[in-house]
């Protein structure tokens, strides 16, 4: 398989699999203006990831 500038090629699935198990915050602002004037602005901010990746490790049940 060839690269193109030394890029490698990644299956979705594993794509995905890394973003689920690290998490990945996605930020961004959209303004709507006419003649300088802001009419609307949408902000945008989201955390994408697994559950157990926030949860941590369970808890130890007492013996």
């Amino acid at each position: 398989m060839s690269t193109v500038d030394g890029e490698r090629r990644v299956a979705l699935v594993d794509l995905l699999d890394r973003v689920l198990a690290g998490g990945v915050v996605v930020s961004g602002d959209i303004k709507l203006a006419i003649a300088d004037v802001d009419l609307v602005q949408i902000s945008l901010r989201a955390l994408i990831s697994s559950i157990s990746a926030l949860s941590g490790p369970p808890p130890e049940l007492p013996r």
